[in-house]
């Protein structure tokens, strides 16, 4: 899944803790209670929540956002066209685009802007369509369909497509300390320091490995399962919203509840996904179904059951929204995201 190719030593010495800035008044509200596709009963935060309108805030973002992506990688010459168009295949492929969002919904939560936050948000996506061009790989998960197209290595070969999401992962640090614009150095150096772990031992290699590992032996734990997806799943979703709360002007006490609400919504997404792998299709998904059980990987529903693993599901999802408690009808967007992850239908 992830093969690295950047300096670790020169980022280590760009790592640096984030400064306090503004802080919110807690605005705590009562919950109501709605159904969702997947089976599961969700807690909204309050009723400016329930009403807001998720999908009207996602088709504002899509845009700059698909515009940002677009405009981020260009090639300069004959010599770099291949490797670039190889990029933007999987790059600019469609998708949820939930990291870049995430990131953006934080960092307006905390008085942020778009401006501020659009190169953060663009590097996640690199580095998150890295992590699924070396997924596909033939020596990883060996898959030929991805968000309804064939897989990068099946267009341009194995080899370019490693090198491309080498290419992808090198350009998110240099697109954030590139374009990054008022935001003080100490907040963008603390974001670029959390990307570089999220792809490292600790981040999506290291869950990569362990899943791999537990893939061969065929009896893991659900501990060992929580571990895999923490670190191969949840980590970039809550770098993301802790990166957008980081920019944004986000305190420390901020920032680690944003980040409690990200590790449960990183987790009910692959929740999700687990149900989604035996409950819908693979034109619904985009993506082959049922692959895992066919592959008898170690899942939530497997060791949990369908009912069970909406349950944990459900109880993610909760936990995330009594996080952002604090912050009231500004983590309406975040709200929605979260109820989102569990309904969606791919």
């Amino acid at each position: 899944m992830v093969r690295l190719s950047f300096a670790a030593a020169s980022l280590a010495a760009l790592c640096v803790a984030a400064s306090p800035a503004a802080a919110f008044v807690p605005n705590n509200q009562p919950s109501v209670r709605s159904s969702t596709p997947l089976g599961v009963t969700t807690t909204t935060l309050s009723e400016t929540a329930t009403s807001f309108d998720l999908d009207a805030y996602l088709m504002s973002k899509k845009g700059p956002i698909e515009a940002a992506l677009e405009a981020s990688i260009v090639s300069v010459g004959p010599q770099t066209e291949k490797i670039c168009e190889s990029m933007l295949y999987s790059l600019m492929a469609g998708g949820k685009r939930i990291r870049p969002v995430l990131c953006l919904a934080a960092a307006e939560m905390f008085g942020g802007t778009e401006e501020q936050s659009m190169p953060t948000a663009v590097a996640l996506e690199m580095i998150h369509t890295m992590s699924l061009i070396h997924d596909d790989l033939p020596s990883m998960d060996n898959d030929d369909l991805r968000r309804g197209k064939p897989t990068n290595h099946v267009v341009y070969g194995e080899d370019v497509a490693i090198l491309s999401g080498d290419a992808l992962l090198s350009t998110s640090f240099e697109h954030v300390a590139r374009h990054t614009k008022n935001v003080t150095p100490d907040r963008v150096l603390d974001v670029i320091c959390r990307l570089g772990k999220s792809v490292g031992h600790v981040g999506l290699a290291g869950g990569q490995v362990m899943d791999l590992q537990c893939e061969a032996k065929g009896d893991a734990t659900l501990e060992e399962l929580r571990w895999i997806h923490t670190h191969k799943t949840a980590t970039l979703l809550e770098v993301a919203v802790a990166s957008g709360a980081i920019l944004g002007g986000a305190t420390p006490e901020e920032v680690a509840a944003c980040q409690r609400y990200a590790l449960d919504i990183g987790l009910a997404f692959q929740v999700a996904d687990d149900i989604l792998d035996v409950t819908a299709s693979t034109e619904d998904l985009g993506k082959t179904a049922a692959k895992d059980l066919v592959a008898d990987k170690t899942t939530y529903v497997k060791l949990l059951g369908l009912d069970g693993a909406k349950a944990e599901a459900k109880r993610l999802v909760d936990e995330a929204k009594e996080a952002l408690a604090p912050f009231g009808d500004r983590a309406a967007p975040l709200i929605g995201i979260a109820d989102y992850i569990i309904e969606r239908k791919n």
